[in-house]
């Protein structure tokens, strides 16, 4: 590390601490030639590959806005979408990966949000895997049932959850079999 001083190539380092984030270290320096001191904070660069095939660092914020597009008019607050920021990165992150695309960051996305808001879920799913038809959206909510009514041991999909307040009942349409 040059000292940004004197441009002495060499310089000892004095203290090392992780960020209160964990995702940098803060090292302070000393250079030998003219005893100043200086701090250098060091990440690990993580790249993503967009599209046209251009490679930008990773960005939290740009992941945040994607999904608050999708979170628009829902009851999604500022501190979730931080929260599935953060999620989304320590997840990329631990890939183990150095460059990943735009595609495995919006999958990457997918868990967490499911988790947050299904109809935000739902409009990202709709880009992220590239739905064509209403037979996909339906396959997607028929999952999103399914995998709902297996974790709260409902098996004939009548109740939907409502939010906060608790559960609707929802009329199943008569079959002949009734």
């Amino acid at each position: 590390m040059h000292c940004p001083f004197c441009r002495h190539p060499d310089s000892r380092v004095v203290d090392s601490r992780t960020t209160d984030d964990g995702t940098s270290i803060r090292r302070r320096r000393q250079c030998p030639d003219c005893s100043r001191r200086f701090t250098t904070v060091e990440t690990c660069s993580l790249m993503v590959i967009k599209r046209s095939g251009v490679t930008e660092p990773f960005s939290r914020t740009k992941v945040i806005n994607g999904v608050r597009k999708a979170c628009q008019g829902r009851p999604v607050t500022e501190d979730a979408l931080a929260q599935l920021g953060q999620r989304v990165e320590e997840a990329v992150r631990a890939t183990g990966s150095a460059e990943l695309t735009t595609h495995d960051v919006g999958l990457a996305i997918l868990g967490p949000l499911r988790e947050l808001d299904l109809v935000a879920y739902l409009r990202f799913a709709s880009v992220y895997r590239a739905f064509d038809s209403l037979e996909d959206f339906e396959s997607a909510i028929a999952e999103l049932r399914q995998q709902r009514g297996s974790a709260s041991g409902e098996d004939d999909g009548r109740k939907a959850d409502s939010g906060p307040g608790g559960t609707v009942e929802v009329p199943v349409p008569a079959t002949a079999a009734d």
